[in-house]
């Protein structure tokens, strides 16, 4: 499952970071990150780098359930 422009902005609000901090977390550019969350197309390893950053800051990413794909955090 790739995550999407919207989990990536879920997952950041919910970490209260911003673009430069899930950039250095995902030792990606912080442009890459703005481009993901435009919905532009990134590498299949760039976002699983991004995905990878996320989850070990505490998000889980729940696919789509009827309800659409999200994101919540670890406990």
């Amino acid at each position: 499952m790739s995550i999407t422009p919207a989990q990536c902005r879920m997952a950041r609000a919910a970490l209260q970071i911003g673009i430069r901090d899930l950039a250095a977390l995902a030792k990606v550019s912080p442009n890459t990150i703005s481009r993901l969350e435009r919905g532009e197309t990134l590498f299949e390893s760039t976002l699983l780098q991004i995905q990878q950053a996320l989850e070990a800051a505490g998000i889980e990413f729940v696919p789509q359930n009827g309800g659409g794909p999200g994101v919540r955090l670890k406990l």
